[in-house]
C-alpha cells in the first residue's frame, strides 16, 4: 500500500484521483472487450476477414488507450491547456488534410490514412475543442475586457464549417450541443443560448433541404416505409429477442446480418445476447461518470477546471445517449459510437484522451494550489 505521506508523481495521483470514477471507466472498457467479442467475428467473416480481426484490433488499441488515460490524468490544469492547444490545432491540420486527400466513402471524407492507421481526426478535435471553449470562458469570466466569448465562438464556427465540409453531421450536431451548454454554465444569458438553439435547428433545417443524404435519413425516421430501414429494424428485433436477460453470450441472431453490429449497434447486440439487464447497467455506469464528474467539478474552485470538466462529462454522455438513442429508434441514424463499448481505433483513443483530462480536472487538490492557479491564470492569461 501507498503511504500518504509518499512524495512520488504516483502516490501523488492515487491519493487525490476519484477511485469510483476511474473505476467506472475502467468497467465500461472490460464492457467494450466482452462486446466486442460478442459483436464483431460475424461481421469479419461476412467480409471475408479472420473471425477475430475485428476483436484484435480492439484489444490492439485498447493498450495505448490506457497509457493515455492514465497518463493525460497526471497532468495539470495548465498542461491541459497546453496539450489541449497542441491536439486542437493539429487536428484541424489533419481534418483538412482529409478534405484533400482522404477517401471518398459513402459521400463522406472523414478518414485519412497515415502509416497504415485510419485516422478519424474530428474525434480527437472534440475533447481538445472543449477544453479550449472552457478555457476562453473562465478567462471571460475573470477579465471581462478580453474578447474571450468572441473568440470561443470563432473556434466553434471554424470546426464546425470543417466538420459540415466533411460532411459529419452528427458530430456537427454535438459539437453544437456541448458547446451550448458550456455557454449556459458559463453564465451566458439564457437570450444567447436560444439564438444558439435557433441557428442550429435552422442548420439543421438547410441541411434536410440541401443535403439528400440528412434528408433520406429523416424521412426513414418519420416514415420507415419511405426508405430502408434494415439496420434499425433489425437492432429493434434484437431488443425484444433478447428480453429482461438475453439469450446468451454468443446467441445472438441479429448480429449475423447487421452491418455495423459491431460499432453503431453494438448496444443492440448487448441487449441481445445480456439482455436488458445488461443494458440497463452500461446506462447506469455512463450516468454515473457524467454525474460523478459534474459534482466534481462543481466542487472545484477552479473555473477553469470546473468549466472543462462539465464540458467533457457532457461531451461523454450526450454521445453515449445519442448512440443508445439511435439503437432505440428514438432519434434518426447518426454513426456515432457508444464511448469505450464501440469498435473503433480514432474513437477509443481520443475517448481515453478526453477521459484522462477530466480525471485530471477532478483530483483534489489543496486549496493553496487552486488559488495559485487562479492567481497565474490572471497574471499571465493562457498559460
Amino acid at each position: 500500500m501507498l503511504a500518504r505521506d509518499q512524495r512520488t508523481p504516483f502516490s501523488d495521483w492515487w491519493w487525490t484521483v476519484d477511485k469510483l470514477l476511474l473505476g467506472a471507466i475502467m468497467a465500461l472498457m472490460l464492457g467494450g472487450v466482452i462486446l466486442s467479442l460478442a459483436a464483431s467475428p460475424p461481421v469479419a467473416t461476412r467480409i471475408g476477414l479472420d473471425p477475430f480481426h475485428f476483436f484484435s484490433r480492439h484489444m490492439l488499441f485498447l493498450l495505448p488507450s490506457l497509457l493515455v488515460l492514465i497518463g493525460v490524468s497526471f497532468l495539470s490544469p495548465k498542461q491541459i491547456r497546453r496539450l489541449a492547444l497542441l491536439v486542437f490545432v493539429v487536428s484541424i491540420i489533419l481534418i483538412v488534410a482529409t478534405l484533400v486527400f482522404g477517401a471518398e466513402v459513402k459521400g463522406s471524407r472523414r478518414w485519412i490514412t497515415l502509416l497504415g492507421v485510419n485516422i478519424q481526426a474530428s474525434e480527437s478535435a472534440k475533447p481538445a475543442f472543449v477544453v479550449m471553449a472552457a478555457w476562453l470562458f473562465a478567462e471571460s469570466t475573470k477579465r471581462p475586457e478580453m474578447p474571450a466569448t468572441s473568440m470561443a465562438m470563432a473556434l466553434l464556427l471554424m470546426l464546425v464549417a470543417l466538420l459540415i465540409m466533411e460532411p459529419d453531421f452528427g458530430q456537427t450536431m454535438l459539437v453544437l450541443m456541448v458547446w451550448g451548454a458550456l455557454f449556459f454554465i458559463a453564465g451566458m444569458r439564457m437570450i444567447w443560448v436560444a439564438g444558439l438553439a435557433g441557428v442550429a435547428m435552422a442548420g439543421l433545417f438547410s441541411a434536410y433541404l440541401l443535403v439528400p443524404h440528412v434528408a433520406g435519413r429523416i424521412r426513414r425516421f418519420m416514415n420507415p416505409a419511405s426508405g430502408d430501414t434494415f439496420q434499425v429494424d433489425m437492432a429493434m428485433e434484437a431488443f425484444w429477442n433478447g428480453g429482461w436477460f438475453g439469450l446468451g453470450p454468443g446467441e445472438g441472431i441479429a448480429k449475423r446480418s447487421l452491418p455495423d453490429s459491431h460499432t453503431d449497434f453494438v448496444f443492440a447486440v448487448a441487449a441481445e445476447e445480456f439482455g436488458i439487464i445488461l443494458c440497463l447497467a452500461l446506462v447506469g455506469l455512463f450516468a454515473f461518470v457524467v454525474l460523478r464528474t459534474l459534482t466534481r467539478a462543481y466542487a472545484s474552485e477552479d473555473m477553469f477546471a470546473r468549466f472543462a470538466a462539465s464540458g467533457l462529462a457532457i461531451l461523454f454522455g450526450v454521445q453515449a445517449a445519442i448512440n443508445m438513442a439511435v439503437n432505440l429508434q428514438l432519434i434518426p441514424a447518426k454513426g456515432m459510437t457508444l464511448p469505450f463499448i464501440s469498435y473503433g481505433g480514432s474513437s477509443i483513443i481520443s475517448l481515453a484522451y478526453g477521459v484522462g483530462m477530466m480525471l485530471a480536472l477532478t483530483r483534489q487538490r489543496p486549496r493553496t494550489e487552486v488559488e495559485s492557479m487562479n492567481e497565474a491564470g490572471v497574471a499571465r492569461g493562457y498559460a
